[in-house]
């Protein structure tokens, strides 16, 4: 099994290609990394490219591919789905999308419970709750870095960019994974496909927490003649 994964929710453009073989698990054939928030677009599709090529895989080897489906700003959002539903349809391949605060969660492989907190603008942040790196306590959410532990135990470690960004209200202890990768993407997608535990395969469709900015213009204003 073949799986291309890539995520643009955030900053990071990531991609990755992983193979899965019984016995040996998820094997990484090639990986490529770049954090740019306005070149999601340039980056994302020759960045797939460069990828497959280093693996010497065409893309009818592909078995699946996986999509980091946010939250996240909704320009680089969309072009990492896009790209992903293309992919798909072209290819005749299954598409799968994870949370991408799961996806960071997945990376950090703690047992204990802690939040994971990205960066959502406007002095907010995305953020979510979990148990363990296998397990979301909580919905995805946005808001004010404080939602984050409030009414959450005392200590509850806080990892990722948007934990970075405000660490007098999250704490100023290890942050890491900053990002997501596309590598935790797709050694989860190898996790769930062979059956195994964790975070719930969604379908690659955005996970928008805000209401868009633009409005459908409402009905003209009579002007009373002078």
């Amino acid at each position: 099994m073949l799986v291309m994964a890539f995520d643009t929710a955030t900053a990071a453009i990531t991609v990755a290609l992983y193979e899965w073989t019984p016995g040996e698990g998820a094997v990484p054939r090639g990986a490529a990394e770049a954090v740019d928030p306005r070149r999601h677009t340039e980056l994302l599709t020759p960045s797939i490219a460069g990828v497959m090529a280093e693996a010497g895989a065409a893309p009818d080897d592909l078995s699946a591919i996986v999509v980091g489906v946010g939250p996240g700003p909704y320009t680089g959002l969309r072009v990492g789905l896009v790209t992903a539903r293309a992919m798909g349809e072209a290819l005749s391949v299954p598409v799968h999308g994870f949370c991408t605060l799961d996806v960071i969660a997945w990376a950090t492989r703690r047992d204990e419970p802690f939040a994971v907190a990205t960066d959502a603008r406007r002095k907010e942040v995305y953020w979510a709750r979990y148990a363990s790196f296998r397990a979301r306590a909580t919905e995805p959410a946005v808001g004010p870095p404080s939602d984050v532990l409030d009414g959450a135990p005392p200590g509850l470690p806080v990892v990722g960019e948007g934990a970075a960004l405000y660490p007098g209200v999250l704490g100023d202890s290890e942050h890491e994974p900053l990002l997501p990768t596309a590598g935790a993407l797709a050694e989860l997608a190898v996790a769930r496909l062979a059956g195994l535990k964790g975070p719930e395969l969604l379908p690659p469709e955005p996970l928008y927490l805000r209401r868009p900015d633009a409005k459908e213009p409402g009905p003209r204003k009579k002007v009373t003649p002078v």
